[in-house]
This record gives structure tokens, C-alpha cells and sequence, in this order.
């Protein structure tokens, strides 16, 4: 048994409790489940529930949602299963890009998926409790810190209203003596000091994780509370098919199969890269299209070749890069200009059956055109299944040491004065920072309060600072791909670029499939300076390289 309303450092500067310690607490103090629900988000979820599903512990999958316009109206939406993790991912995604979003609103559709947990009166009132909603719905009650005296009149409003109740620990931080990081952390992302956190912003020192046992002890007088708890987690089972491949699939001529129109154009491809084709030549190409059709992998390599055929129409320049160029089918259908054949290159370093992942093919595209070939694969396949992959930017030592010397009050000139000694490094080295590199030994963080703040600092290593954009990476899905992931704007909203909650890794663990689509800056130069020569010459580069060497 767990508590069910948990906030780990993924709902970026929200919680203070890391996936990985989260799920090595649960394992040590004998969790047979556990539950992630962070603020306004799903970052973390996917990471959870595969470290969760590797400890053999039952992941339960939610989010704590709140109304922009009125903090008051809140509510915990708990996946029963699939479907029900589909929804949350969809009203995380209008909670985060739909300026009229409204909570009320949500609970207009179909909830049979998922359980919901609020201890929000304002919002029960606005309700309308049907007997669908009712068998799904739970008011939460919440022993802890200045909690009681609302659980009494939570636990009223439930007798008076037959309905359910169920308990719940709101956890922030690992150990009570963690109190002072989540201070911390709330300071940072509010930008201001310890001593100007506004009311509310920070919980109770109570509200740190519990084990199953005192959890039970605390809820002795109440058991219904807990036997619902136990109820709700009974109920859930996700498989998020962690390991597994989701393709997305090419539109195809009629007649054909995915494999059967990737042998016609590479064998097309293989006609105009050789000249006579030789035997060897069939023979790899006939193997490397059996090894990608076994792997399934048809439908990515039709994908690729429709984002290279489009460019190359629009007068693109382009190139392959990486193992792709060891492909020869690769190499026939024009993602690359490099022979494997006769440069002796292996197509297992590229791709062979062992593989447990799907093939990298990496794209360049001119720096000036890159957004031109990505907007058409948003107008290909459609915005609803086309999504800029994010990357979680993390504290490093010397952010960490600024930003945790700010909320103590310390001024600019007094950071700097000691932050241009800290090298680029993890934070977690700044406990021993001056023995390890030789630019920190005339540093002095043996008094205080330079010990606290470097104590403090060396545990945001690898906290989530903000979510950015991955610089390549671009994901297409089966179907809509909120089905899959959460989506919210990139940190410049202005821009209007929409970015998956979860990060690459997350999203490769679901088995999304990634096409990596680069901005190269010499490409650009390069086209720059074939039209400064067409124009001056009046002729094409080609023509002039032979005239001189004639």
C-alpha cells in the first residue's frame, strides 16, 4: 500500500523526490504498489512505471489537475487501464495548450476509465454526481499537517452525499529533513528567497513519504478509507508495452504492401546507383530488405524516403549520416551518397536481427530549409500525430550553485565572485569540487553559509529545470498521438512549437519511433555558394569543376 498523490522532481520544481528514489523506497519499505500523480503533468510517468514494472511493483499512473482560472477546482485522475491513461494524456494536453480550458468541463465526458480523487467542495458543487461518475469518484481525505480540520468536512459532505471516500498523504519529499530542499526548489521556480516564499507555496514538513505501515497506523480510526485505496489499486492494470514498437504507417498505392513497394523503389534505387548491377549487389540488397521486413521496419524506411523524395523535389540540400550510410538499401533510396559496396561497409553495424532497437537514420537538411521539411511532415502525416520531441534542460554544478545562492539571499556579484571558478561539471561534485579540479581549490565552502548551499546544491544534480526542444527529433505516430503522450507548448509559448511532455527516452521506452532531422549550417553555405556560381557562370558547379579540369 501507498499514498496516492506523490510529486516527484519531474513535474519540473514542483516535487523533490527523484523516479529512481521513489521506486527504491517503495521496494525497501514493501510497496506492492505506488502511485505518481504530478502537478499539471506527465513527465515523469513512463520513466515511473518502467523502473516500477523492473521492481515488480504495481505502477499506478495519474496526474493532479487543477483549473487555471481557479486554483480552488482540483481534482487526481487515476488511469484504470490503457484507455483511461490515453484520456489523461489528452486532458493534460488541453489543460496545457487551450487557453479556455476548464476543469468542470472535463467531466462532461465519459470517466469509466479512470478513477478521480478530489477534495475540492467547490468542485463536487459544480458537479453533476451520476451514477457513472459516482461508482468512480472519491473524496480525498488528507490527515496530515493542517489538513484535519478540511477532512472532517470532507468526511460530512461524503456521509451527506453517499459518496466515497479514500485516504490519501500528499508527498513532496523523501525525509522530513528534506524540508529545506523543497523550500529550495519552491524558491527557485517562484525566482525569489527563503524568506519571501508566498503562503502556500510550500507544504508541511509532514508531507513526506510514508511507509505502508505507518500509513495503515495513521488511518487505523478510518479503515474504509484505506480499503478503498487498496480497491482503486486493484483496479488498475496499464501495460504501456514498454520495449515494444508503435510505427507509424505509410500511405500506400493500392496493391501493395509495405515490404513489396520498399522492393520495387530499391531495386529502382539500385538501377540508378549501378551500372551494370552486379550479383553482389542483388544479393545484399535481397538481404536487407529481408532483414528489415522481418524486424517490421518496412513502414519507417517508406517514411524516410518520403521526407527524402520530398525534398529533394523542393531542391533541398540533404545528406545521411551515421551507420545509415552502411545500408546499401539506404543507399539506393537516396538517404545517403556514400557506396557501401565499395567501401566494404557492414550493414549490421546498421542494422541486424539482434537489434533491439529501431534504426538511426539521421537527416541533415540545409539550416535555412530544416523547418520547411519539418512543417511538411506536420502537413503529411498531421498535426494531430506529428510532435516535436522535448529534452529536459537539468541542473549542472555551476546552475545549481547559482540558483540555490540566490534563494539565500546572496547577491550577483558575491555568486560570480565564486561561480566562475566552478567547472562545467555534474553538481553532484560540488560537495568535493575543490579536491577534484585544480581551477576550485582557492574555494572555501567549509563555512557557512556556502556549506549549506553547496550541501543543497549537489542534490538538485539532475533536477529538471525546464523542458526545450530536442534538436533533431521528431516523432509520427499510428494514431492521434495523444493516445500515446502529453503535449504541451515549448518554454517560448510565442513560437507555438508543441513538444512531448515526456523526453526521448521516455518516448523511445513506449516504442514511438523517432526520425532524427538535423540543421546543418554548411549545407546552407553550400547551396549559398552553387547559386553564387550558376548565377556568375551561367552554369551549373558540375560543368565548371570539368572545364578546369580539362
Amino acid at each position: 500500500m501507498f499514498s496516492l498523490h506523490v510529486h516527484s522532481n519531474h513535474s519540473l520544481l514542483e516535487g523533490t523526490i527523484p523516479v529512481e528514489e521513489l521506486v527504491s523506497f517503495a521496494k525497501i519499505s514493501g510497496s506492492r504498489y505506488v502511485a505518481l500523480t504530478d502537478t499539471n503533468s506527465m513527465h515523469g510517468l513512463i520513466q515511473f512505471a518502467k523502473l516500477a514494472k523492473e521492481q515488480n511493483i504495481k505502477p499506478l499512473l495519474g496526474v493532479w489537475i487543477d483549473d487555471p482560472d481557479d486554483k480552488n477546482l482540483n481534482a487526481i485522475f487515476i488511469a484504470k487501464n490503457n484507455e483511461g491513461y490515453s484520456l489523461i494524456c489528452k486532458i493534460i494536453t488541453s489543460r496545457k495548450l487551450k487557453e479556455d480550458f476548464s476543469l468542470v468541463d472535463i467531466f462532461s465526458q465519459s470517466l469509466d476509465n479512470v478513477f478521480v480523487l478530489t477534495s475540492s467542495i467547490e468542485l463536487l458543487e459544480r458537479l453533476k454526481i451520476d451514477s457513472s461518475l459516482r461508482q468512480n469518484l472519491f473524496i480525498e481525505l488528507v490527515i496530515t499537517g493542517k489538513q484535519r480540520k478540511k477532512t472532517r468536512e470532507l468526511y460530512d459532505y461524503a456521509r451527506t452525499n453517499n459518496l466515497q471516500i479514500a485516504a490519501s498523504h500528499p508527498a513532496y519529499f523523501i525525509k522530513r529533513e528534506d524540508f529545506l530542499l523543497h523550500k529550495v526548489v519552491a524558491s527557485i521556480r517562484l525566482n525569489t528567497t527563503l524568506d519571501n516564499i508566498p503562503p502556500g507555496e510550500v507544504v508541511d514538513e509532514e508531507y513526506f513519504l510514508k511507509t505502508p505501515d505507518e500509513l495503515r497506523n495513521d488511518w487505523r480510526a478510518l479503515p474504509e478509507a484505506i480499503w478503498n485505496v487498496e480497491r482503486i489499486a486493484q483496479a488498475c492494470n496499464i501495460d504501456l508495452h514498454i520495449g515494444g514498437y508503435k510505427f507509424p504507417t505509410f500511405t500506400l498505392p493500392p496493391g501493395e504492401t509495405a515490404f513489396s513497394f520498399l522492393w520495387k523503389i530499391s531495386f529502382r534505387g539500385l538501377e540508378e546507383r549501378y551500372k551494370p548491377i552486379t550479383e553482389q549487389a542483388v544479393k545484399r540488397l535481397q538481404y536487407e530488405l529481408e532483414v528489415i521486413d522481418e524486424l517490421g521496419f518496412s513502414d519507417y524506411f517508406l517514411i524516410v524516403w518520403d521526407i527524402v523524395n520530398e525534398a529533394k523535389r523542393r531542391g533541398m540540400m540533404h545528406i545521411g549520416r551515421g551507420s545509415a550510410a552502411n545500408s546499401l538499401v539506404s543507399f539506393c533510396l537516396g538517404f545517403t551518397e556514400v557506396d557501401p559496396l565499395k567501401y566494404n561497409l557492414y550493414f549490421e553495424r546498421f542494422l541486424n536481427r539482434g537489434r533491439t532497437s529501431p534504426p538511426d537514420i539521421d537527416l541533415d537538411f540545409s539550416w535555412k530549409e530544416r523547418d520547411e521539411i519539418i512543417k511538411y511532415v506536420f502537413d503529411k502525416y498531421g498535426y494531430d500525430r506529428v510532435a516535436m520531441i522535448s529534452t529536459t534542460v537539468t541542473f549542472r554544478a555551476r546552475s545549481a550553485f547559482r540558483e540555490v545562492a540566490k534563494v539565500f539571499g546572496i547577491s550577483e556579484g558575491e555568486i560570480s565572485k565564486y561561480s566562475k571558478f566552478i567547472p562545467w561539471t555534474s553538481a553532484k561534485d560540488l560537495t568535493s569540487i575543490a579536491e577534484k579540479f585544480p581551477e576550485a581549490k582557492s574555494l572555501n565552502f567549509q563555512v557557512e553559509p556556502w556549506k549549506t548551499i553547496i550541501s543543497l546544491a549537489a542534490r538538485l544534480s539532475g533536477y529538471p529545470r525546464h523542458l526545450s526542444i530536442h534538436p533533431s527529433g521528431i516523432i509520427i505516430t499510428q494514431s492521434k498521438i495523444t493516445d500515446y503522450v502529453a503535449l504541451e507548448f515549448a518554454k517560448n509559448k510565442g513560437i507555438g512549437l508543441i513538444i512531448t511532455q515526456p523526453d526521448m527516452y521516455s518516448v523511445e521506452d513506449i516504442g514511438l519511433i523517432k526520425i532524427d532531422l538535423l540543421s546543418q549550417r554548411s549545407l546552407g553555405v553550400i547551396k549559398d555558394v552553387m547559386n553564387e556560381v550558376n548565377n556568375n557562370h551561367k552554369t551549373s558547379p558540375d560543368s565548371v569543376i570539368v572545364h578546369q579540369l580539362n
